[in-house]
């Protein structure tokens, strides 16, 4: 990924971080059982980024990053957010 599409990226991650809560079109909730949302942003050359965050006390925890190549979200990547979000709700990121 060069850095214009990860100065997009990042940029839209801000607003996100700090204009909380955000709506459709840069937000939107894709799993309410694990409280999980994603970064909706597009790249030159009909690119579509997402990042895959949560919300734990009052920070956003970004789990997983990708370049969609369908329109619907894939299975794998919404199973690992799940899954990092789950082991990071058990404990095994908190501050030491």
């Amino acid at each position: 990924m060069d850095i214009e599409d990860r100065k997009v990226i990042g940029e839209d991650i801000k607003t996100a971080e700090f204009g909380w809560p955000v709506g459709m079109p840069l937000i939107k909730k894709i799993d309410s059982k694990y409280k999980l949302w994603e970064v909706r942003t597009n790249l030159n050359g009909n690119r579509i980024a997402r990042v895959i965050f949560t919300i734990y006390k009052d920070c956003m925890i970004l789990l997983h990053g990708f370049i969609k190549k369908s329109q619907k979200l894939p299975q794998k990547d919404k199973e690992l957010a799940i899954e990092r979000s789950k082991k990071f709700n058990k404990g095994d990121c908190d501050e030491k």
